[in-house]
């Protein structure tokens, strides 16, 4: 977290994920969305760079960019995930980087942040 906000970053493979970030930053978050064709390739190396506490990687099969950040860097990774709840589920199951078909919703973002924030402050207690 930087100065106590959740650093999510967003890499979909067609340049996209501004609706993602939108529901990020309405849950207070902050969004890094690479940009770019075939952005969520490079979702690890951005995670990196930016300390971030989580990364969202869109594709096709819904997987790549969270696969590359767990080889590269040993972040942990789940993908093939479809859905707001799935990504959920991952985060509170303590996964950083997640792999969603093409889903550039803002709930998305908004719920992911809003679980992160849920875990923590229960690890916290």
């Amino acid at each position: 977290m930087k100065d106590g906000k959740v650093v999510v970053v967003i890499g979909h493979r067609m340049g996209k994920g501004q609706q993602v970030a939108a529901g990020v930053e309405k849950a207070g978050g902050i969004a890094i969305v690479i940009p770019g064709m075939a952005a969520d390739m490079k979702l690890g190396d951005v995670m990196k760079e930016n300390d971030a506490d989580i990364g969202i990687s869109f594709c096709g099969s819904g997987g790549a960019g969270a696969i590359t950040a767990k080889s590269k860097y040993g972040y942990s990774s789940t993908s093939h995930l479809r859905s707001v709840d799935a990504a959920c589920t991952a985060i509170r199951e303590g996964y950083q980087a997640i792999g969603l078909g093409f889903l550039d919703v803002e709930e998305l973002g908004y719920r992911v942040v809003e679980t992160f924030l849920k875990k923590e402050k229960e690890k916290n207690d």
